[in-house]
Order: C-alpha cells, then structure tokens, then sequence
C-alpha cells in the first residue's frame, strides 16, 4: 500500500474566488477543482488517498515528507505556488507528478521540477502510471493520445474532500466545446466534439452532493450545451431527480449564448433549477467578436446581444457573463462602451479581464508570428503578454483599470443588480412551479431557512465591512430588498449574496489603482482579475 496525495495549490486573491466575500458565508473557499475527487477515485483500493486544496487548508510538508508519491495539479494562473510547491517537495526527497492544465499548455515550464509530468487528460494514464510505478517501470511523461470516454469514469470521491469549507460544490457533466473562438484553449484539452457522462453517473453525484451538505453546485462543463440533444435527456432526469427530492440543491453552470436560440433548453434548465449561467460574451465589438472568432455571439438572425441576453433572463435565469478588452479591433473608445452595454444588459457579475494568449492556442501562434507577445517582464508591467493593435500597452492597462472602476463602482453595480431583481421583477422558474402546491411542508421549511440565510449574510455584511459609506449602502440595498420583495425569500437570499459579491468586487476594482509610480507595473489585482477569466476556462481540466 502507498501512501498518495493529491495537492490542489492556492489560488491568488480574484474575482472568481470571490475571497474577500467568503468570511460572510462562513466559508474558506467558494469551490474545489472538479478533478481532485475524480483523481482519487482512479486511485486503486488498495493505496491511502488524501487530498489536499490549499484554498481551505495549510499545506503540511512534514506530512508530505512521509509520503510515498506526491502529486500536484494545476492551472496556469496556479503556476507560481505550483511550482513553489514542486521545488520545496523536491528538497524532501519524495518522488513528485504534476499534471494538469498548466503541464498541458506550458509543459516547459516544470521541465525537471517533478518526477512525472501529464500531458492533456489524465484519466487513463493516471492510473497506467500507478500500475507502471507498482511494478518499478514507470515513464517520466505520460500523454494520453485518445481522448476519455467519460461516460466511465467512476464516482469522484466528494467524501475525501473538506466539504463543509466550501460554498459549492463541482461537477462536470460533459468535456469538449464544438466552436473555435481563437483565445480558448480548451479545445486543445478536451477537443471540439462534446463527451457526456451518463444520466445514471451524474445523478449518483448528485446524490453525493446532497449527502455531504452541498446544497449549491456548479457544473464546471466549459459549455453545458455544447451538444443540445445529449444534454436535454439528462436535463430531463435531473428534472425528475430534483421533484422526487423536493429540489435540494441550486445549480449553476458555464454555456455558450446560443442558449437563447433554444426555448426547450431553457425551460429544461430553468425546471432542474439552474439559477444563473456564465456565457462568454466577451465584447459587444461585433469586429472583435469576428476577429476571435466568436461567430455564435455574431448571429443577426438571433437577435443583438442585448436580446439574446434578456431572453435567457425572461427565462428565468441569472446571466453572469465573462468580457475581454485588448482585442485587435478594440480601441479606446471600449472602455465607455462596455460598462454602458452591462447596463444595458443588467449583467451585475461581470468577469472583465484583458486578453491573454495562452500558449498552445491559436491566438497565441498568430501573435507570436506577428512579434505581439510580451516578455515576462513586460506581461507584469501591463497585466498581459498580448502587445495592442488597437492603442497602446499603457493605454490598454489604464483602461482596463478604469472600466473596472466604472463597473464595480457601487452606484453601477447596483443599478445593474436593482435594474434586474427591482425594476424588472425577476423570478427564478422553481419558484413559481405548481409542483409546490403538493409540498407544501418542503416550501415552508424552504421560506423559513432562506429568510434566516438572508438575515444571516445581512448581519455579518454589516458587522464586517469596515467602510462606513460602504455599510450604509449596503444597509439601503439591502432594506430596499426587504421592502419590495420581502414575500419572496429565495429572492432576498440570492439577493443578498449579491451585495456581499460586491463588497468582493469593490476590494478588487479599489485596489486596481495601486500603479507602481516608478515602474508602471499593474497591481496584483489587476492580473488577479485577467487570469480569472482563464481560470474559467480551465476549471474543468483541472
């Protein structure tokens, strides 16, 4: 028997993280990596499995150095505690693996830092190197040329993780995206042709979810629907499995803006009770949306992208949206029309983050071939290693500083949030289905722990914030809530998780004006902020 664990490595402080929020929520972390319990359950019974997420807890390297294999996984923007990590492990003398979407799409830069490197998915050559290495013959790289067949991965082993420091749990229902937008690079990873698990597969982890106190789970899938037929059969079990258990858990998950063109998907996922979704929209550019080839958001036959996004919220669901600016049909001018077009859209939770090209992605080749690419230290200094077409490096970090302020100011994110939730009346669909008037006693019991969920974050919001100007607003948006909608307590609930969101964001978008005066170099925060919308991209390959 070996003594195995599994290290996801701390994330910097962004917006994805949502770190400065989570003490409100009583939480350390808002989720875990979908691939650390899936790791573990490749593992064979017979060896010792621990996990470890660096997110909820210290890393104990006395505990590694009694270890017999250390593995750490990794995105990208993970890449400099990864590799902090790796080099102190190796000063222990533990044999050590990397993989991940870091080894897959910058393998040169752990070259020699681990005993074993992964390249792409790992689910088969995960455990063809355990049985390689039980028997003394193991590889020092290992790819994996097919791509998995997901429909027989087995459970995660959710049961590994510390489940109660995390606000969500994660789930993967399906791998691949079918469109080629140039800057992604998870077609690279996963392909273009969508694989999905089985209905059977991910109820069972649904059911995992639910046994260990997850009520509320994202579905890291890179684009749900990816393949729409597939997707609505097992939408319709989780339909089914969600009624039979009195709806226990909230879901959320990532989809591509062809949703909108799809009234069946999104009353499919508005019954399972998908509350809100992430789509990339990117930019409301149509050149840039072009250039990058992001030619399902350039539909005129659909609609603009202001309807399709009102559409998919008539629906019932919430529209969190990722942008980028920096593009080469971009100009100034970007920075003035993207806040208003949020406005317009009354998108509150916007991921804003400069374009980056990430190696092994088209984007990437063509910049590179161009002479577009910053050096390292130039990628510091301005937040991104792509070099602008459309204005300067300066010009492009000043800017995206400034829609970031302009955005996550609390008078415009407020009046994104009220625009949607006040003025519009918006309901989620589970809310208001029939089905409840056969349960009532699940309702009640639903009503009365969200109020107290509600009344719970408000107390703590306006113990902790420090702000005073900060806390008053708060405590106007939130009586504001209270007055219109206080009938509806599901409502105040999601609402009040908004207002601590901002104060999350308004740590961020504040500390984005911190410039190094003498050398220009963008604040922490702002790479904090472009690297998450990677970070989006990549959690499911984790």
């Amino acid at each position: 028997m070996a003594d195995i664990v599994i290290i996801n490595p701390r994330f910097d402080i962004s917006f994805w993280g949502l770190e400065h929020c989570m003490p409100l929520f009583g939480k350390q972390a808002n989720l875990p990596v979908a691939c650390l319990g899936l790791l573990a359950a490749l593992v064979p019974d017979h060896h010792q499995v621990t996990l470890i997420d660096e997110n909820v807890e210290d890393i104990d390297f006395g505990r590694l150095a009694r270890a017999d294999l250390v593995c750490l996984t990794g995105m990208s923007v993970q890449g400099r505690r990864l590799i902090e990590i790796l080099d102190k492990v190796r000063t222990l003398r533990v044999m050590t693996a990397v993989g991940g979407p870091m080894a897959t799409v910058e393998p040169e830069a752990l070259e020699g830092l681990a005993d074993v490197i992964f390249i792409g998915e790992a689910d088969e050559t995960w455990p063809e190197f355990l049985r390689d290495w039980e028997r003394g013959c193991h590889q020092s790289s290992y790819k994996q040329l097919d791509k998995t067949e997901v429909e027989r991965l087995p459970l995660p082993r959710i049961d590994l993780l510390k489940t109660d420091r995390y606000m969500f749990g994660s789930l993967q229902i399906s791998r691949g995206c079918p469109f080629t937008c140039e800057f992604c690079d998870i077609i690279v990873t996963f392909g273009r042709k969508p694989r999905l698990k089985t209905s059977e597969q991910v109820l069972a982890e649904l059911d995992s979810f639910r046994e260990a106190g997850l009520n509320i789970v994202f579905v890291v899938d890179d684009n749900l629907i990816g393949n729409k037929k597939a997707i609505k059969s097992i939408l319709r079990e989780i339909v089914r499995w969600q009624q039979e258990n009195a709806y226990p858990l909230t879901l959320f998950t990532e989809a591509s803006l062809d949703l909108a063109e799809d009234e069946e998907l999104m009353e499919l996922m508005g019954l399972a009770n998908f509350q809100s979704v992430f789509i990339g929209i990117e930019t409301p550019n149509e050149d840039s949306l072009r250039e990058t080839k992001k030619l399902q958001n350039v539909r005129p036959k659909a609609g603009t992208l202001l309807e399709r996004v009102h559409r998919i919220q008539q629906n019932g669901i919430d529209v969190w949206c990722g942008m980028i600016v920096g593009f080469d049909h971009d100009d100034p001018s970007i920075f003035e029309i993207m806040p208003k077009f949020l406005a317009d859209a009354r998108i509150s939770a916007a991921l804003i983050g400069l374009l980056h090209a990430i190696p092994t992605t088209p984007l990437y080749d063509r910049l590179k071939r161009e002479g577009r690419l910053n050096d390292d230290e130039d990628s510091e200094v301005y937040g991104t290693n792509v070099i602008p077409l459309g204005m300067s490096r300066e010009e492009l970090r000043d800017g995206f500083i400034e829609v970031m302020q302009a955005c996550y100011g609390a008078d415009a994110y407020f009046q994104r949030l009220d625009s949607l939730y006040m003025d519009g009346g918006f309901k989620y669909v589970v809310h208001g289905l029939p089905y409840w008037s056969q349960q009532r006693l699940a309702w009640a019991k639903r009503c009365f722990f969200n109020y107290v969920k509600f009344g719970a974050i408000a107390a703590r919001l306006l113990a902790l914030v420090k702000d005073k100007a900060l806390r008053a607003r708060y405590r106007r948006q939130l009586a504001g809530v209270v007055r219109r909608r206080w009938h509806e307590p599901h409502i105040l609930f999601i609402y009040g998780i908004k207002v601590a969101m901002h104060y999350h964001y308004s740590e961020l978008a504040q500390a984005l004006s911190q410039v190094d005066e003498k050398t220009g170099a963008m604040p922490d925060a702002g790479r904090s902020f472009s690297r998450a919308k990677r970070a989006v991209e990549e959690q499911a390959a984790a």
